[in-house]
């Protein structure tokens, strides 16, 4: 399906208007008034791009203001902004096999943080042996904050199971949970506690916080070294009148996501539970195991979120609730809903 302009919450198709909840917009921050005229006014003072190294004799403060802004919201010591967060998490991976033994992985991890030869963290939904035995060595553990199909963070208790030998690094991929979930939208980065040696957080920035681009966020000896990649000082950086707008628009992003949590608790109010729809009052995806009800969506006008991340793999069909839909929005969404479980 073609269409002519940013779909929000309004979507136009063959001239006929349907409800949208895809994307990935949570915030609703692409077609917000106040968020695009800041946007415009560091495009103004910022230019459209910058096409020179971060490490080059001039510097830009722009970068500063962002990086210091997302570190804070994070709960990091040190973030650095790149111009993706596909390329975030390739930085991240290019810097860790050369002092990672052995990689883990939980789930299917976003493809911005595998890597060949990992190793499954469970196998028959049990821990690794491997984590268990006294080897001591290196290892790197890669997780989606909340993975596909989920609506919950990553549960990392299994991290107290693994053998005091091993030094653990977390690489956490938070691109569908910053800005979301915690305080303000926080992430759930500040909030790992367990006996690790160094985590890790690579997200998107073309999400909830609605700017094309990407963060590494860790502690400052990390994002130092990261720095110092060929990979980092041989590519431009992020679009710098983007990353001063992350640190202009702190305020608008405390109002927005209060927005998306306003929304979720009215949906949680009215929507009939049942097996065929996995949802949590705290994040913004509903699941649909039933492909009878995506098509009934679409027959009552409404289009929702549907695509492969594999030539192989099922559709992805999933709700994406935003700050910007209304309550009438959610009213025709959830009678329908309720209608097939009934």
């Amino acid at each position: 399906m073609i269409v002519e302009k940013f779909p929000d919450r309004i979507i136009e198709i063959d001239q006929k208007q349907y409800l949208y909840f895809g994307g990935t917009a949570y915030l609703g921050l692409p077609t917000n008034k106040e968020f695009q005229n800041l946007v415009v006014q560091n495009i103004l003072k910022w230019g459209t791009t910058y096409g020179s190294s971060r490490t080059a004799n001039i510097q830009l403060s722009a970068y500063i203001a962002g990086e210091k802004f997302l570190a804070r919201h994070i709960g990091s010591e040190a973030s650095v902004t790149v111009s993706s967060g596909m390329l975030a998490g390739k930085l991240v991976i290019e810097k860790l096999k050369k002092e990672t033994v052995v990689f883990y992985h939980l789930n299917e991890t976003h493809s911005a943080i595998k890597t060949e030869n990992s190793l499954s963290v469970f196998i028959n939904e049990k821990i690794n042996d491997r984590l268990l035995d006294s080897k001591s060595e290196k290892i790197t553990i890669l997780t989606d904050g909340v993975p596909s199909f989920k609506t919950k963070p990553i549960n990392l208790s299994f991290l107290k199971e693994i053998s005091k030998q091993k030094e653990i690094t977390l690489v956490i991929d938070e691109s569908h949970s910053l800005g979301i979930i915690g305080e303000n939208g926080s992430g759930i980065y500040s909030s790992i506690q367990f006996p690790i040696k160094r985590k890790i957080l690579v997200s998107s920035l073309g999400k909830a916080f609605g700017l094309t681009g990407g963060v590494i966020a860790s502690d400052s000896q990390f994002i130092k070294e990261i720095k110092e990649l060929e990979t980092f000082t041989s590519a431009a950086g992020m679009n710098p009148a983007f990353v001063q707008t992350l640190s202009d628009a702190s305020e608008i992003y405390k109002i927005q996501h209060q927005k998306l949590k306003d929304n979720l608790s009215y949906i949680d109010s009215i929507l009939i539970k049942n097996s065929n729809i996995l949802f949590d009052k705290n994040y913004p995806l509903i699941y649909l195991l039933s492909k009878e009800l995506v098509e009934k969506l679409k027959a009552e006008k409404i289009i929702i979120a549907s695509f492969k991340y594999t030539k192989e793999a099922e559709p992805l069909n999933r709700i994406v609730v935003t700050a910007n839909h209304l309550k009438e929005d959610f009213d025709k969404l959830i009678s329908i809903l309720n209608s097939c479980n009934s």
